[in-house]
């Protein structure tokens, strides 16, 4: 005779209940349930048998089913029996095949509501996460505002809100210090699956997007896209250079972007803690933007080879450590904005150089003749 099963009609109510507030299925939430009921028995029970879990989708009612293996001749008792055993139950079973019997065990009911309870916090929270996940992966390269909840040398952890920015050490401006509830800006550089699923936002101060997202926040011509931010270099801390254009004759995007008196430049320079930004004005003309590249030296003469990507650069003498800055910083700056190799000699080196090859060729051709 078959046993009365369990009956949850409660439960389906909230499955579809929550399928509608939070749009998780209710068959993938009974799915899971039913994984974590058969789990739930053979623990409780101490059960070695194989047992198989179902519940109606619409009572909620739970079937628990001892499943054994039809074969020729039974080892195992818990999980195998003899094909003439089973016959003598169901005629149409055959060596391959499982017998289900249906099982009630005592106090099950009480379990498996526990258990449908877990899983489906567990659900919801995965759910949750989802959704913040989604939410924040949309907002990358956007900045975002927290309070630092952990500050030391190798990582800095924000409180966004919703969940945890970090900062690790190489997206850290090497001259900021960082305190426990600062209010600091963020970059959203990336946003990750922790190891136990929450989502994780990496946050960067130093990449030099963050100066990019700063001046189109600061500045309403650059978020508009009448003048466009078309290159940032950057030594975090110390020194960017911007490059803008405007195919708006009538706007001086350089002027624009610093604005009276410098006002709006220094709104970013600020946040950066007074690290100096020389705006430039792009030019598709290479040599003209490259010479703009290393202001504020002067430069003399700019020759560019096109194949190669290399500019060799003359400046007047007394330019020469302006153009290079200290420890190459200009001239490393101007070369990653402009994404050319830059060579910048003064104006005494170039003489030089083009009077030692004078002399080269010369004593070629000497040798051409003997």
């Amino acid at each position: 005779m078959k046993e009365q099963a369990i009956d949850n009609k409660e439960l389906i109510l909230a499955l579809e209940e929550l399928e509608k507030e939070k749009g998780i299925k209710k068959e993938y939430l009974l799915e899971s349930i039913e994984t974590a009921l058969v789990t739930a028995y053979k623990r409780n029970f101490d059960s070695l048998e194989n047992v198989k879990v179902e519940m109606d989708k619409k009572t909620g009612a739970t079937h628990v089913y001892s499943l054994k293996e039809v074969v020729k001749r039974a080892n195992d008792k818990n999980l195998q029996i003899n094909i003439k055993e089973a016959q003598k139950i169901n005629p149409d079973l055959k060596e391959g095949d499982f017998l289900e019997t249906e099982i009630v065990p005592r106090d099950f009911g009480r379990i498996a509501a526990q258990t449908a309870k877990q899983v489906i916090i567990q659900k919801l929270r995965e759910a949750e996460r989802e959704i913040v996940f989604t939410e924040f992966n949309d907002r990358k390269g956007e900045i975002v505002t927290g309070l630092v909840q952990k500050a030391d040398k190798n990582i800095v952890v924000l409180d966004l809100g919703k969940l945890e920015g970090v900062m690790p050490a190489k997206e850290q401006i090497p001259t900021e210090h960082y305190h426990v509830n600062d209010k600091i800006k963020g970059y959203v550089l990336n946003v990750e699956k922790g190891a136990k699923g929450a989502p994780q936002v990496i946050v960067s101060r130093s990449h030099p997007d963050f100066v990019r997202k700063l001046l189109e926040f600061e500045i309403p011509e650059i978020y508009e896209g009448v003048i466009e931010i078309k290159s940032v270099s950057r030594d975090p801390g110390s020194r960017s250079k911007v490059a803008v254009y405007s195919p708006d004759q009538n706007i001086d995007p350089v002027g624009s972007c610093v604005g009276q008196k410098g006002v709006r430049i220094q709104n970013v320079i600020n946040e950066l803690h007074g690290e100096k930004i020389d705006v430039i004005e792009w030019n598709e003309d290479p040599s003209i933007y490259i010479a703009a590249s290393l202001l504020p030296a002067q430069i003399l003469a700019v020759d560019i080879k096109e194949e190669e990507k290399f500019a060799q650069v003359i400046v007047p003498d007394d330019q020469l450590s302006l153009a290079i800055g200290k420890s190459g910083q200009n001239a490393r700056l101007a070369a990653r904005l402009t994404n050319w190799k830059i060579d910048i000699k003064s104006e005494t080196q170039f003489r030089e150089m083009l009077k030692n090859m004078q002399s080269e060729e010369v004593a070629q051709d000497a040798e051409t003749e003997e």
